[in-house]
């Protein structure tokens, strides 16, 4: 292994933090961090090889939303930049887990805080 599989970067975007996908038409707002990919094999294999990301950075959880739908998704930090149009996202579930929007990021109710 060479010293960058070792590294992991520094999660850039924080719980609350509303980003958007760098190649795909969608954007959301941080729910969860994982340090490095954390999901299942066959989920990472369905991603094409020519643009399937590096495990050895941080992976996010996202509710999500698109034109069509809402949803929930997982993104590596390198398809991620933050979104700064100031708008809400609208999911169903930003209720039970934010309590507001302050323009630029979304604040956690006391009961889920770590």
């Amino acid at each position: 292994m060479t010293h960058d599989e070792l590294f992991i970067p520094k999660a850039r975007f924080a719980i609350g933090a509303v980003v958007k996908h760098r190649l795909l038409d969608f954007r959301g707002v941080v729910f969860d961090v994982d340090p490095e990919f954390a999901n299942s094999d066959e989920w990472y294999e369905a991603i094409p090889e020519g643009v399937r990301p590096r495990k050895n950075q941080p992976f996010y959880h996202l509710l999500a939303e698109n034109a069509e739908t809402s949803y929930v998704a997982y993104v590596s930090q390198q398809n991620l930049v933050p979104d700064e149009d100031g708008e809400e996202i609208d999911h169903p579930a930003i209720a039970g887990l934010f309590e507001g929007f302050d323009g630029a990021r979304y604040r956690l109710r006391p009961q889920h805080r770590h």
